[in-house]
């Protein structure tokens, strides 16, 4: 399936990637070698085989939900970039005029 610049150049836009010309030749062909493979999947008869979260046969290991000591207010400002003696302190985003 071959895919057209102004379709790859799309699908940068919706993933948020500005693509230039450059790198558009580039991803051309590896998104179709993409695509193809999943062609190429869409063809398997899955009429049979169950649906799983995973392909290897696991159970959850989850540990038991209890209560455990968390850090003080110290130990969590301690790494923070900008802080008080109370809060992390960050850049204000609400209210900022456009």
């Amino acid at each position: 399936m071959a895919l057209s610049h102004d379709e790859i150049r799309q699908l940068g836009l919706l993933a948020r990637l500005e693509l230039s010309d450059e790198e558009i030749q580039t991803l051309g062909p590896q998104l179709e070698s993409i695509l193809g493979f999943i062609h190429k999947l869409s063809e398997l008869d899955t009429d049979q085989v169950e649906p799983m979260t995973t392909a290897l046969d696991v159970d959850n290991r989850w540990r038991p939900d209890s209560p455990t000591k968390g850090l003080t207010r110290d130990q969590a400002l301690a790494n923070a970039p900008a802080s008080d003696e109370e809060c992390f302190r960050v850049p204000a985003v609400l209210g900022v005029g456009k």
